[in-house]
């Protein structure tokens, strides 16, 4: 019997909860120290991921949940350009 396969989980750095990889969008910081969002996870580089909604990404700027996962300081527009495009994808 073949066994089902494992679907990779991954935390939200918002709401810290444990979701299916495919559900969340990676923000990706590239071995230049470039951020940006990566829809399909291929991008090289350090990856964190959020929820697809505002919501959790105001959480993950509140607590500057990025920036300790990057250990870098991310510039505001960064975060407008990931509110930006989450709006996009709504």
């Amino acid at each position: 019997m073949q066994q089902p396969k494992k679907i990779p989980q991954r935390q939200c750095v918002g709401c810290r909860e444990m979701k299916e990889k495919r559900e969340l969008i990676r923000v990706v910081k590239s071995p230049e120290g470039e951020i940006s969002l990566d829809f399909r996870g291929k991008k090289p580089g350090r990856g964190a991921y959020v929820c697809p909604s505002a919501e959790c990404l105001k959480r993950a700027r509140k607590t500057r949940a990025l920036e300790r996962a990057f250990s870098a300081s991310i510039p505001p527009e960064v975060y407008d350009a990931l509110e930006e495009e989450m709006v996009r994808g709504e």
